[in-house]
């Protein structure tokens, strides 16, 4: 499969560049198509996220917190690859496939409040490109280092445009010292080229520390100052919807509360992935799908 036009280039120049986000749209659809209103459309489009302060009602949530426990304690899943653990502790970091490996999670990606928000800010059908519970334990858990979920997948998995979004469900609360997610409102606007060339199977380091497709310290400090930095705390139950580009990471966890969030990426159907476009052979299908089966 050939590659279309790259229209942001990446992990090819010693220098790093900036590149404006072209004739891609943060919303393709309007209130009419969809859970969000016209004011939380624009604000999404402005700044690249939604907050949603409860999504899963305490009923909802206390099966999503019992399923949650199955999967991470389900010994069918001690060697599998789709289970990333720690460097120094060996404990969980994230379970990917989780739509695959539970009928709980399947269906609950597929309820409107869920999949019709993907559908409604992508403007079509769409599908799974990537799940996985990412888990935070306390006193120790490691941090997420500053990206664009875009960059990786643009560069790995052969995601052509920016025509993605993700889902960020919190199955704990979400406090400002246990690890929350930290995002650059606005950030999404702009793609930060980074530099460094692709090593062959990256994503067997970069699951658990990301160092290639990392943006350098002068154009975080960039973004920074021009956009500012918002941190997202809320109870369990709640959720972020962002855009693919957003530049967001999130801090260790040295307290003694764990975090869990269920992160859930929708691709459009019209937004299929090619050939990588920095990187020798795509990712597995774990985490990038190549089957683009509409959600239904």
């Amino acid at each position: 499969m050939s590659s279309p036009i790259d229209l942001y280039p990446t992990r090819r120049f010693k220098e790093p560049r900036l590149v404006y986000r072209t004739d891609d749209p943060a919303v393709w659809g309007g209130p009419g198509d969809g859970p969000l209103t016209a004011t939380q459309l624009d604000r999404h489009e402005l700044d690249g996220f939604t907050a949603v302060p409860q999504l899963l009602e305490p009923t909802e949530l206390a099966d999503a917190q019992a399923e949650l426990d199955r999967v991470m304690q389900d010994p069918a899943l001690d060697g599998d690859e789709r289970v990333i653990r720690e460097r120094t502790t060996d404990e969980v970091r994230s379970v990917f496939d989780v739509h695959k490996l539970s009928p709980f999670f399947a269906a609950l990606v597929r309820d409107e409040r869920i999949a019709g928000v993907a559908r409604q800010i992508l403007g079509s059908d769409v599908y799974i490109h990537q799940s996985r519970i990412n888990y935070k334990p306390g006193f120790g858990g490691a941090p997420f280092e500053w990206h664009s979920d875009f960059e990786t997948w643009h560069a790995e998995d052969g995601m052509p445009r920016m025509r993605a979004v993700s889902l960020s469900l919190a199955l704990t609360e979400n406090y400002h010292f246990n690890g929350s997610l930290m995002i650059m409102p606005g950030s999404h606007q702009t793609f930060v080229s980074c530099v460094g060339e692709t090593p062959e199977d990256n994503h067997k380091a970069s699951l658990v520390k990301q160092e290639i497709g990392t943006p350098d310290h002068g154009s975080l400090r960039l973004l920074a100052d021009k956009h500012g930095i918002h941190q997202f705390t809320g109870k369990a139950g709640s959720a972020i919807w962002f855009d693919c580009n957003c530049m967001h990471g999130s801090n260790g966890n040295i307290s003694p509360f764990p975090r869990s969030n269920l992160f859930i990426v929708f691709n459009s159907v019209e937004n299929a992935l090619t050939d990588p476009f920095a990187a020798e052979k795509h990712r597995p299908e774990y985490l990038g799908s190549r089957d683009w089966q509409v959600l239904k």
